[in-house]
């Protein structure tokens, strides 16, 4: 029997074993995954992706102001390890690093508090204005549908209770903001202070043959977050200017700060930039006569979103992992659904980590490719065929 096992020729490493090669050659238990029925594993991964979505749909409140704090940390850090280059303290060099962003986030809130105020001493002349096209709106469906002005003010009164959930979720979703914003600063200072401890842990959880692939993936992973928010930035910046513009060609009262409101909404995939035309277009129909400027809205936000997805997208916002476009709008809805409008925000840079990941690991890789935006020329079938040719030719 000894010298049966002895003379069992050599294993290739990528192969996975039977029960019998296993136990001679002390193979751990994960590679007899193969010798399992597909509908067995497929049951297996579905529970537990099922188990992942409830925990992450159930630890939002925790989970949401720590994923912010985490990829704020990883922007951060460049600046506080330039800090910490100068001899200051390492508590010091966080302090700072926060004070910095800090007041970035001030003046930003500064500036649009600033507008918001101009725009509410004009609130009444808006809100009467506004009442005006509503009665001209009513005495419009009454007349073309037959459909009473008591009948339109039940159906509203009954689309407003339906909606009563709606609102109590938007304002648990302000009390989860102010919440976000209080743990922010402390997760942060967390991150930046136990950067070495979280480093070493994941360095050490994996054997010393992965090291070079988990200094790989974290050396990715973070460059690819910092060109992601730091090109988001940078085109909310430009799309603010370009909304900005037009709207103050178009004679749009409230034009900067209905452009700055358009450019922070379009840093929500694909989604809040549809969103962001609605405002604008709004106040038009309230503030002008006709129908030029709105038309006049749609034509300059179209040319905007044009430049925006052809242009700064492919030369600013693109990191090192590109998603492709389906798995984007998939993945975005996945996390409005999941989390809300921070879901939205996440999804994309969550995605690019799981790329690559899945483009390190040999079994995984398929699916990384399935996130790329990398088109094959050719059909996998095609390519088989052509191997096939050759070796029966060389053969």
């Amino acid at each position: 029997m000894l010298s049966d096992c002895l003379n069992l020729p050599l294993l290739e490493p990528a192969r996975f074993y039977t029960v019998k090669e296993a136990f001679l050659y002390k193979k751990p238990a994960w590679m007899l995954i193969k010798q399992y029925p597909f509908y067995l594993k497929a049951t297996t991964i579905l529970f537990g992706i099922s188990l992942l979505v409830m925990m992450l749909y159930l630890l939002a409140d925790l989970l949401v102001p720590l994923a912010f704090a985490i990829l704020l940390a990883i922007l951060l850090n460049p600046f506080y390890s330039k800090l910490k280059t100068f001899k200051i303290p390492k508590v010091l060099a966080i302090v700072l690093t926060l004070l910095t962003l800090i007041v970035f986030v001030a003046a930003v809130l500064y500036f649009l508090s600033s507008q918001i105020i101009q725009f509410g001493d004009t609130l009444p002349a808006l809100k009467a204005k506004g009442g005006q096209i509503l009665t001209e709106a009513e005495l419009w469906v009454d007349k073309t549908f037959g459909l009473t002005v008591e009948k339109q003010m039940e159906l509203l009164n009954d689309a407003a209770n339906n909606n009563k959930a709606l609102v109590g979720q938007t304002i648990g979703s302000l009390f989860g903001l102010f919440s976000v914003l209080f743990l922010l600063p402390v997760y942060i200072f967390l991150l930046l202070f136990y950067k070495e401890l979280i480093l070493n842990f994941l360095y050490e959880i994996f054997s010393e043959e992965n090291t070079q692939n988990v200094a790989e993936i974290l050396t990715q992973t973070k460059a690819a977050i910092q060109s992601y928010i730091v090109g988001l930035l940078i085109e909310a910046l430009i799309v603010a200017i370009l909304n900005s513009t037009a709207l103050f060609i178009l004679g749009l009262k409230y034009a900067l700060l209905i452009g700055v409101i358009g450019a922070l909404l379009n840093m929500l995939p694909y989604i809040g930039g549809i969103i962001a035309i609605a405002l604008p277009v709004l106040m038009a129909t309230v503030t002008k006569d006709g129908y030029s400027t709105q038309l006049g809205i749609i034509v300059a936000y179209a040319v905007i979103q044009f430049i925006d997805n052809n242009i700064l997208v492919p030369r600013i916002v693109s990191s090192k992992v590109q998603i492709n476009a389906l798995v984007s709008i998939v993945i975005v809805l996945l996390g409005a659904a999941l989390w809300g409008v921070s879901g939205m925000f996440l999804s994309i840079p969550m995605v690019a980590v799981l790329k690559i990941i899945f483009d390190r690991i040999d079994d995984l890789k398929p699916w990384g490719k399935l996130l790329g935006d990398e088109i094959p020329t050719q059909m996998m079938p095609q390519i088989w065929l052509r191997r096939r040719r050759k070796k029966t030719l060389t053969s």
